[in-house]
């Protein structure tokens, strides 16, 4: 990765980092904080959530996390197979036909939140 340098003034050149300082402050300036460490916590706090909660649909709605620890192509892989899953139990339902038990598809990563 390379650094690369915008014009001085102009934030429409560093776009995606001025758009995460506006939801930054966004999100902190909610607040009043009355010690450095308050804001500094605050910040971490928001940090995690958005590389390790928050979904970026520039990354096909996964975390930031997902994509730099490689889980993103299961994630989505599971996705597609959870919604093909789903369309034929809904075209079976539809028909009048019995559903048989399937186990739904998950990623690794989610079913070892879920047990």
């Amino acid at each position: 990765m390379a650094h690369t340098r915008g014009a001085p003034y102009h934030p429409q050149t560093q776009g995606k980092i001025e758009r995460y300082h506006r939801t930054l402050k966004n999100v902190v300036t909610l607040r009043n904080y009355y010690l450095p460490w308050e804001l500094e916590q605050e910040i971490g706090r928001f940090v995690a959530y958005y590389n390790h909660e928050r979904v970026h649909e520039a990354l096909n709605n996964v975390t930031p996390a997902d994509v730099y620890y490689g889980r993103h192509q299961e994630i989505l892989t599971a996705r597609q197979q959870l919604k093909v899953q789903t369309l034929r139990r809904r075209a079976c339902y539809n028909r009048g036909e019995s559903l048989r038990e399937e186990e739904l598809i998950r990623p690794s990563s989610i079913r070892e939140c879920v047990h």
